[in-house]
C-alpha cells in the first residue's frame, strides 16, 4: 500500500529552482520510493543511482569536471540515494551545480551527521533540506478514514509507522521486519561510520532510554549504569539523535528558579523501534508503559506535522523540582501552549502554577478521543 508523502509535491515544486534538494531520514522510511514517485510525476530524464555501489562512489567523488559531465550525461535530473557514502560529496555536487547548468539534483541520506558534515560548507546557500520520517497520521488521514485509524491505533502503538508495515499481515511478520530494521539498518550508520568501540554499550544505552521515555534522563545515571564516562554517553546520545533513532526534548524555564532545565527527555523517532529494543509487543491491556508509549507516539506525530507543514515552533517539556509537570510546551505566535497527554479522556486538573506563572498561556489535554486534530 503506497501512502503519499507530504513532502512529495513540495519537492517537485522546488525542483524548478537551482537548489540542490537534500532529503534526510532513517533507513526504510521510504526515501527510495519517494524518489521513484518524483521521477514518475516529473517526467524528467533521470539518472537514479545508489551510492552504496562502489562504481557510483568512484565517479561521484572524482572532483574532475569531465568525469562528472560524463556521469551526468544528458540527464535533466540526478537522484543520489545514500549520498553520505560518497567521499567529498558536497564538493562534487557543488561542481555539478555550478558547472553543468540546468541539471537538477536530489540527494538522500540516512545519517544526518555524516551527510551534513560533507555538504554544509561546499553547498552553503545552494540547498533546500527536507526530513522524511516514518509515515505520519497526517499523511495517513488523507488515505484512511477516521474510523479506520482509530481501529488501527493500537497496532500503531505496538509496531510503529514504518511504511513497509502497512503491507505486512500478522504480528510475526511485523516483529521480524522491525528486528531486521534495528539490527541491520539503524545501528549500521553509527557503528560503521563513527568507529564505535563498544557496540554493546550503544545497545545497552538505547535499551535504558527505551525504558525511560516520558521521563527525564540523567546523563550521570546513564554513565554510572553503563560503567562509562559522561562524555562518552553524551557522544553516544548525540550520535543516536543524528542517526534518527531518538529525539531530545529540553526543559522550559523563564521565571521560576525551581523549574528544571538541565535535564532532557528522549523520545524514539518510532515507537515500533522502541518496542523492538525492549522486545515488548504486548497489547495495550497487558502493558505497564501505555502512558509513556502514548506520550512518545503523540509527540512524534506532532513533530512530523510541524515539519511537513513548515510550522516553526519551539518545543519543550516543563517540570518543577516539586514534581509539577507538563508533557509538552509549544512556543509559537508569541504565546505558550501547554499539552498534557492522557490515553483516557479522564478529566485532569489544570496546571495552575504554570498558567499563573505565564499569563496568557493556554492548556489542553490530548487523549484518545481528541488526538486526531492535534496530529493531523
Amino acid at each position: 500500500m503506497y501512502i503519499t508523502r507530504t513532502v512529495e509535491d513540495d519537492i517537485i515544486q522546488n525542483l524548478g529552482g537551482r537548489e540542490v534538494i537534500i532529503v534526510y531520514g532513517p533507513r526504510q522510511t521510504g526515501k527510495s520510493t519517494l524518489l521513484s514517485r518524483i521521477r514518475e510525476k516529473t517526467g524528467l530524464t533521470t539518472l537514479a543511482v545508489n551510492a552504496d555501489l562502489t562504481a557510483v562512489q568512484r565517479d561521484l567523488s572524482s572532483q574532475n569536471l569531465e568525469t562528472l559531465r560524463s556521469f551526468v550525461g544528458d540527464h535533466e535530473l540526478i537522484m543520489i540515494d545514500e549520498a553520505q557514502r560518497v567521499p567529498n560529496i558536497g564538493i562534487n555536487l557543488k561542481i555539478i551545480h555550478d558547472e553543468i547548468p540546468g541539471v537538477k539534483i536530489i540527494a538522500t541520506g540516512s545519517s544526518s551527521f555524516d551527510l551534513a558534515n560533507k555538504i554544509r560548507e561546499p553547498l552553503t546557500g545552494r540547498t533546500r533540506t527536507y526530513r522524511l520520517y516514518p509515515v505520519s497520521l497526517l499523511e495517513l488521514s488523507a488515505k484512511e478514514s477516521h474510523t479506520s485509524i482509530e481501529e488501527s491505533l493500537e497496532q500503531y502503538l505496538q509496531f510503529g509507522m514504518y511504511p513497509a508495515l502497512f503491507s505486512l499481515r500478522g504480528a510475526d511478520q511485523k516483529v521480524k521486519y522491525l528486528e531486521e530494521v534495528v539490527e541491520a539498518n539503524l545501528y549500521r550508520d553509527i557503528l560503521e561510520l563513527e568507529n564505535i568501540r563498544s557496540p554493546k554499550m550503544l545497545k545497552d544505552l538505547l535499551r535504558l532510554l527505551a525504558l525511560q521515555i516520558g521521563s527525564e534522563v540523567s546523563v550521570q545515571e546513564l554513565a554510572t549504569s553503563l560503567g562509562a564516562g559522561k562524555n562518552t554517553i553524551k557522544r553516544y546520545l548525540d550520535l543516536l539523535e543524528k542517526a534518527f533513532i531518538i529525539y531530545r526534548l529540553d526543559g522550559f524555564s523563564r521565571n521560576l528558579r525551581k523549574e528544571v532545565t538541565k535535564s532532557s527527555k528522549y523520545y524514539f523517532i518510532d515507537v515500533g523501534v522502541r518496542n523492538t529494543v525492549i522486545n515488548n509487543f504486548n497489547p495495550l491491556a497487558m502493558r505497564t508503559d501505555t502512558g509513556a508509549l502514548w506520550e512518545n507516539f503523540l509527540f512524534m506525530e506532532r513533530l512530523k506535522r510541524q515539519a511537513y507543514l513548515n510550522i516553526r515552533i519551539n518545543c519543550y517539556f516543563w517540570r518543577t523540582y516539586d514534581q509539577k509537570e507538563i508533557d509538552l510546551i509549544e512556543e509559537r505566535e508569541g504565546k505558550l501552549f501547554a499539552y498534557e497527554f492522557k490515553l483516557s479522556a479522564a478529566t485532569a486538573k489544570k496546571p495552575t502554577l504554570f498558567l499563573n506563572t505565564y499569563p496568557g498561556s493556554q492548556y489542553s489535554q490530548v487523549n484518545r478521543e481528541n488526538f486526531r486534530s492535534f496530529v493531523s
